[in-house]
């Protein structure tokens, strides 16, 4: 029971959603939860992907906004561990974009 919560949590965790998957995937579940988010930052990406998903259509079942703020610590931590290489992705690559601005997808 307890790794199967924790394989819940972790695999909707944001900064492993952001800073392990490609950018491809991290946009595209970010487009499943119809969030307003054009781009995120990737300096406390984990973070902004949480802000992201709290800030989409309320889930009809209302069984995401508690794993999301539960989420949300976590991400800090993992965030600032990652910090030197988020600050090297966001020198190089920029915003994570979650829609493309020509042709979009």
């Amino acid at each position: 029971m307890v790794s199967a919560v924790l394989a819940l949590v972790l695999s909707g965790c944001g900064s492993i959603a952001t800073v392990l998957q490609s950018d491809a995937d991290a946009a595209r579940d970010l487009r499943k939860q119809k969030t307003y988010c054009q781009s995120i930052p990737r300096m406390y990406s984990g973070l902004a992907y949480d802000f992201c998903v709290l800030n989409a259509p309320p889930d009809p079942t209302g069984f995401l906004a508690p794993f999301v703020l539960l989420d949300l610590p976590l991400s800090a931590v993992f965030d600032t561990v990652a910090l030197p290489y988020t600050v090297y992705r966001q020198t190089t690559d920029g915003n994570l974009s979650i829609y493309w601005r020509k042709g979009g997808y």
